[in-house]
C-alpha cells in the first residue's frame, strides 16, 4: 500500500510540477514549434499512469505576432479592418487534437472563385467569428475550442500595428510586405518599430486576459 501511494503521489507530483511553456513568435517558425511542443502537453483529462521519462507540460500558450499584412491576412485586415489571422491560424491548426477533416478543412485555401480566390477557409471563420463576437481573441479561443487545441492562443496585441523600417538611405518604408520586398532590406535597415491605429471588433482588454 505504501509503495501504490507512493506511486500515486509521483504521478500527481508530475502534473503539479509540470511545465509552464510560453512561445512567443509568428511565421511559420512558431507553428511549427507548437506541433512539436504539443506533444508534451498532458491535456485535464488525462491522468498519466507511470513517471514519464520525458519532461511534461501542464499549461502551453502561445503568443502570436499580427503585423502580417500581405495575402489572405493582409485582403481581410484592410477589408474589415481586423488583426490579421493568417499566423494565429497556423498556430490553432498545429496544436489542434484534429489531425484530420478540421484542420485540413482550416489550412484550404480556395484557389479560384471571385472574391473567395487565395483566401484561406480559417481565415475567413477567424473574420466571420470576429463579426459575430466584436473580440477577435474571443474569435481566436471559440476556433480553439472547436479544434480542440492543447494550448492557449492569443496576439500579442489587440492594437492594428504596422511594421516600420528606416533604411540606410535615410527612406522609411511601412508595412511588412513592403520591407521584405527591399532587397538591401535586412543589409541595410537601421531600425525597426511597430506603429498602430485605431482598429474596429477588437476586445479593450489585454490579451492574456481572454
Amino acid at each position: 500500500m505504501e509503495t501504490k501511494a507512493a506511486e500515486i503521489s509521483s504521478v500527481e507530483s508530475v502534473r503539479e510540477h509540470g511545465l509552464r511553456v510560453v512561445a512567443i513568435g509568428g511565421g511559420t517558425g512558431l507553428s511549427t514549434l507548437l506541433k512539436g511542443l504539443k506533444l508534451f502537453v498532458l491535456s485535464p483529462t488525462e491522468i498519466p499512469t507511470t513517471v514519464p521519462d520525458s519532461p511534461i507540460i501542464r499549461d502551453l500558450c502561445a503568443v502570436v505576432t499580427v503585423s502580417d499584412d500581405g495575402g489572405s491576412s493582409g485582403r481581410l485586415r484592410k477589408e474589415f479592418n481586423m488583426l490579421p489571422p493568417g499566423d494565429i491560424r497556423n498556430c490553432i491548426v498545429a496544436l489542434s487534437e484534429d489531425e484530420a477533416l478540421l484542420s485540413k478543412l482550416f489550412r484550404h485555401r480556395f484557389e479560384k472563385g471571385s472574391g473567395l480566390e487565395g483566401h484561406s477557409f480559417g481565415n475567413l471563420f477567424l473574420a466571420a467569428l470576429t463579426s459575430l463576437t466584436s473580440d477577435f481573441s474571443e474569435a481566436v479561443r471559440l476556433s480553439s475550442e472547436i479544434l480542440l487545441t492543447r494550448g492557449h492562443i492569443h496576439p500579442a496585441t489587440t492594437s492594428n500595428i504596422e511594421l516600420e523600417a528606416l533604411m540606410e538611405d535615410g527612406t522609411h518604408v511601412r508595412g511588412e510586405t513592403n520591407i521584405t520586398a527591399r532587397r538591401d532590406a535586412f543589409e541595410s535597415s537601421f531600425w525597426f518599430r511597430l506603429t498602430s491605429s485605431p482598429c474596429r471588433r477588437l476586445s479593450t482588454q489585454s490579451p492574456m486576459q481572454t
